[in-house]
């Protein structure tokens, strides 16, 4: 590998320190935070110097010729990243840095076509491969960190996924890694992402779906599919939109992942779903996920209205001598199938042989503890064990990191309203009554609940059988939310 043309790239990466912190600490917040939000300019001010490091980022991130006779220049052209055109090097690709989802360091570099940026004045065309960006990111912050044997990373584009499942800081690597893709120049450009990062041994499948690995199980699916919801006609791009019509991508692969998973295995994927006039978004979701067969958590993330949405993916092709037939045409879409809406979120997947399976949906916009994969096992867990749990034998423990809150009129002898507040992983809030606060005041995994229930309702003066009563209708819940583990 250090022999190599991209194994000397990477080594000049590495010693010019062409990672995403050597990154931040030189173009410090104003200029990182605007290239955040794809704005090159302060970015371009603060890479004047000519240093190496100043080199690549211009070059390869902001994506702006440098001048060529640099020593490492012969290697980046025979690499085929940059091309030297009279006197100037060129980027030829996108190569960025990527960073490990726990922040413990840089995990690789992916390799991408060139980003179109706002003005440019031409769309993206229909074969454009995508490097990293906030879906992506958003995946990888999911993914469970457990250790697993045989992972498959569908629709992988640029490799980002399966340069994260090889992170050494999320667990050790997979004994095999396979990546699949519909398109061949992603596989192609993957395949140079994992070099470029000294990651040797990914298995690359051309296809759709599970076509190329369909008579095969997996310990962990991770797929960032083309969910874009898109109107009939115009360019389609492969790497945002199936083809499909409305959301039918996001439901095929859900209703088929439950085959391709070992049991125990996990299937993590972002989608777009429609919330339509008769049949809400949930309820939509919800069906698609108990046809699957498997363990179900679907968290809905953001919603927009038809217009916000055919807004965002004009932008994000450039649109620009089609704009008003596009937008027209999207709305028209949208209109004939009645959609209120389309919502964007994560599905996680657990295929489990033995027991029922359960499926939970919920809205979470809020801000919550990241990354959520360091805990997507807790919440799969409690999930299934709350249907299960019986107040006649079970011992609980108060969740990590639960507070409680009381809301009233200043001065008031009795609150109007408890809350149990997490702290930490999903920042839940349950209201509750009395005898769950009380409960959860009390339960460290050591008694049984009876007897404490028992000493609840003789403190409240509360029939004890109406409190072990209420206690087994509420306390399931509280228990898939999280605020109660049993011990």
């Amino acid at each position: 590998m250090p022999d190599s043309v991209l194994g000397r790239v990477r080594a000049a990466f590495l010693d010019a320190d062409y990672t995403v912190a050597g990154v931040r600490a030189l173009l410090g917040p104003v200029a990182g935070g605007a290239l955040a939000r794809d704005v090159i300019v302060p970015a371009l001010r603060g890479t004047s110097g000519g240093t190496d490091l100043e080199r690549f980022v211009r070059l390869f991130w902001l994506q702006v010729p440098v001048p060529s006779g640099h020593a490492r220049d012969a290697d980046l052209v025979a690499a085929g990243l940059a091309e030297d055109d009279g006197g100037e090097l060129r980027p030829l690709l996108h190569v960025e840095p990527l960073e490990s989802v726990t922040g413990a360091g840089h995990v690789g570099w992916t390799v991408s076509d060139l980003k179109v940026r706002p003005g440019s004045g031409r769309p993206v065309g229909p074969d454009h491969v995508v490097g990293a960006g906030g879906a992506s990111a958003s995946l990888a912050r999911l993914v469970v960190h457990s250790p697993v044997e045989n992972v498959l990373d569908l629709g992988t584009g640029c490799g980002v996924q399966a340069l994260h499942l090889a992170d050494p800081a999320i667990g050790r690597r997979p004994a095999r890694i396979t990546a699949t893709d519909v398109h061949p120049r992603a596989l192609r450009l993957a395949a140079l992402s994992f070099e470029l990062s000294g990651l040797d041994g990914v298995e690359l499948l051309q296809g759709s779906l599970f076509e190329p690995v369909a008579d095969r199980r997996f310990d962990l699916v991770v797929s960032n599919p083309p969910f874009v919801v898109a109107p009939p006609g115009g360019t389609r791009r492969t790497y945002r939109e199936s083809g499909l019509p409305g959301d039918d991508f996001c439901r095929l692969l859900v209703a088929s992942a439950r085959d391709r998973l070992t049991d125990g295995g996990r299937c993590h994927l972002l989608a777009n779903w429609l919330d339509v006039e008769g049949e809400g978004w949930a309820e939509r979701v919800g069906g698609w996920a108990e046809a699957s067969g498997c363990d179900a958590w679907i968290v809905q993330r953001d919603v927009q209205d038809p217009a916000e949405y055919a807004e965002l993916w004009l932008r994000d092709a450039a649109e620009t001598d089609a704009y008003a037939e596009r937008y027209e045409a999207w709305l028209d879409d949208f209109e004939r199938q009645k959609v209120n809406g389309v919502g964007f979120g994560w599905i996680t997947l657990r295929r489990r042989d033995e027991g029922r399976p359960v499926v939970r949906v919920e809205d979470l916009r809020h801000a919550v503890q990241e990354p959520v994969g360091a805990y997507v096992d807790d919440v799969l867990n409690a999930l299934a064990e709350a249907p299960e749990f019986s107040t006649a034998w079970g011992k609980l423990r108060l969740a990590d990191g639960v507070i409680q809150e009381q809301v009233g009129p200043p001065g008031a002898p009795d609150p109007e309203r408890i809350l149990l507040r997490q702290t930490s992983g999903l920042r839940r809030a349950a209201g509750v009554g009395t005898v769950e606060a009380a409960l959860a005041g009390v339960c460290d995994g050591t008694l049984p609940l009876e007897p404490l229930l028992d000493a609840i309702a003789q403190l409240l003066a509360h029939d004890p059988a109406e409190v072990r009563a209420h206690a087994a209708a509420v306390l399931p819940e509280l228990i898939a939310d999280g605020f109660l583990i049993p011990a």
